[in-house]
């Protein structure tokens, strides 16, 4: 017998038997599936994740409160650390004046503006900060003025519009200059943003800015906690412009020098490294999952094999004592088992691919195809089918064929 005619009285058997076969394949399709969705979701989204967690300015890092990435509920672990209060705050920007940039930041979102009967949805985020913080986040003016220090210094309830809001509220008309209200707060329009784009699928052209002494007065300062950004001259001077800044922020809180950091600092380089860690426990999470799908589906294959060895018990007979060799029968149920788990496998692959870009396109980002992940599952279903296929094939080879053509 050559493999060709092996090949062909393979197919025909499992063919016989659609839905058995069909179900042990099921098996090792859900197996493969689960691994190979997760890693087409995340190899698609990894440069678009990468590139929205570059929220920060170039050489930038922030001080805050809480962690920039937390699973955990923040306010519950983080919540009897002390607020960074605005004294603090204003305090570390005057000392570090001369060695960084640094702005201040608190936000509050949901907001809705209003001019004359315009209004816009309630998704606005109202920011109080001052005039680095544009830099710091990569913004451009597009028309009218920046927040200045005089603004923040007197408080004045001045604004700068993010492009979705102008488009909104002023989109046939000059908005320099008009009045918007804000939570009932009125203030006068001195700038518009340009447009900036989505990022993971959100605007980030829906922001207000109005000077955060304004933001304080007009919502109070008890329970908050301000977000410093500090940007560095250079990215050679990011290391020691961080490592100051960490001793300056202490000393504004007035730690000892036996006393643990009780803020957090980050930039964008660990936000994409917390985020790595993320999807490398995701990884590992649905390669755990898959391997016990797999186990459990190549257990699966072992069974339909020998059930399918204790069926053809007189076939295997019959075609022994014409002549089949002991090699040929191995052969015929080792390809029958191979067959099942490859088929299986290659179903788990498109599903998980065309699942996983899905995904990706929702997300706007490109579509891929995990080459080495693909090629990883479908090793592993070969080895799964000679693995878990060899016993029933050798069981049915080494059968004497005077006993299996008495076989009932």
């Amino acid at each position: 017998m050559n493999f060709a005619e092996t090949l062909r009285l393979a197919l025909s058997s499992l063919s016989a038997n659609k839905l058995r076969s069909g179900l042990t394949m099921l098996g090792i399709t859900v197996g493969v599936f689960s691994v190979i969705g997760v890693m087409t979701v995340i190899t698609a989204l990894r440069s678009q994740i990468e590139s929205g967690l570059n929220v920060l300015g170039a050489n930038s890092f922030q001080f805050s409160k809480y962690p920039a990435i937390n699973f955990r509920d923040p306010r519950q672990r983080f919540a009897n650390r002390r607020d960074i209060t605005y004294v603090q705050a204003a305090r570390f920007k005057e000392l570090m004046a001369e060695s960084a940039e640094v702005s201040l930041q608190l936000s509050r979102g949901g907001r809705r503006v209003s001019f004359g009967d315009r209004r816009t949805n309630p998704n606005i985020g109202l920011i109080g900060t001052d005039g680095n913080f544009i830099a710091s986040r990569n913004y451009v003016i597009a028309a009218g003025r920046n927040i200045g220090s005089d603004d923040a210094e007197f408080g004045r309830a001045v604004v700068v519009l993010g492009a979705d809001i102008v488009k909104r509220l002023f989109d046939h008309e000059e908005g320099l200059g008009k009045q918007v209200r804000i939570d009932g707060q009125s203030y006068t329009v001195i700038g518009l943003l340009a447009p900036k784009g989505p990022s993971f699928g959100q605007s980030q052209d829906n922001s207000a800015l109005t000077p955060i002494t304004q933001y304080l007065e007009t919502y109070g300062r008890a329970g908050r906690s301000i977000q410093v950004n500090v940007q560095a001259p250079s990215q050679a001077e990011l290391a020691a412009t961080q490592d100051a800044a960490i001793g300056v922020m202490r000393l504004v809180r007035a730690l000892d020098p036996e006393d643990g950091n009780d803020f957090e600092i980050f930039s964008n380089d660990t936000l994409i490294e917390s985020f790595n860690k993320v999807a490398s426990i995701v990884a590992i999470g649905a390669f755990v999952i898959s391997a016990i799908a797999l186990l459990a589906s190549g257990v699966g294959v072992m069974n339909i094999m020998l059930v399918s060895v204790t069926e053809r018990t007189k076939e295997i007979g019959i075609r022994k004592s014409i002549g089949a060799k002991k090699r040929n029968i191995l052969v015929q149920f080792l390809l029958e088992a191979v067959l099942l788990s490859m088929v299986g496998g290659l179903a788990g692959i498109t599903v998980g691919v065309v699942g996983g870009n899905v995904v990706a396109v929702i997300f706007n980002a490109s579509m891929v195809f995990p080459w080495m992940w693909a090629m990883i599952g479908f090793s592993v279903c070969s080895a799964i089918g000679v693995g878990f296929g060899f016993y029933p094939a050798w069981k049915a080879a080494s059968l004497d064929p005077i006993e299996a053509l008495r076989f009932e």
